[in-house]
């Protein structure tokens, strides 16, 4: 049995991770406008693509057990990629490779990308609460206590403040 299934899945992984990855671009554009409803928008897609990812990853294995079963190559947990280069035939072996080296690739800078996502959101959650910090009003410090040893009872902090 050639690995003809096996690639034609692996090519199926790859389109898809390379999608993936436009959308995390994407993503980082929607991160620095600030516009939420198209960074929903973003996300869902990324959720149908993670699903469909998964789906195609099931099969990768499924296909990647037939190869090796069809080639006598017993394995005890998933077989990998690398597994199945390592036993297949030479013309197979360079193919499954390519495969492989261009899915750590895209996968590699999909990892970069979404770290660099990650980062951008932080700082933005970093601005708001300076920002939330900067409008609520500060309690008053005092550096004496009262003569008579009662401490007042603490007011609750508002975000507006309503003697202002």
């Amino acid at each position: 049995m050639s690995a003809t299934n096996l690639i034609a899945t692996l090519e199926k992984l790859y389109k898809l991770h390379k999608s993936l990855f436009g959308l995390s671009v994407s993503k980082t554009d929607v991160i620095k406008k600030g516009d939420m409803s198209e960074l929903d928008r973003v996300l869902m897609d990324e959720q149908k693509h993670l699903a469909a990812i998964n789906t195609v990853e099931a099969e990768r294995q499924r296909e990647s057990s037939h190869y090796l079963q069809s080639r006598g190559v017993p394995f005890n947990e998933a077989p990998t990629i690398s597994h199945c280069i390592e036993h297949s035939a030479p013309q197979d072996q360079e193919t499954l490779a390519h495969w492989q080296g261009k899915l750590l690739g895209i996968i590699g800078e999909l990892k970069d990308q979404n770290e660099l996502n990650q980062k951008l959101v932080y700082q933005s959650l970093q601005f708001v609460n300076m920002n939330l910090s900067m409008t609520q009003p500060q309690p008053e410090q005092s550096n004496y206590s009262r003569p008579n040893g009662e401490k007042k009872a603490q007011t609750s902090r508002s975000i507006f403040d309503s003697k202002a």
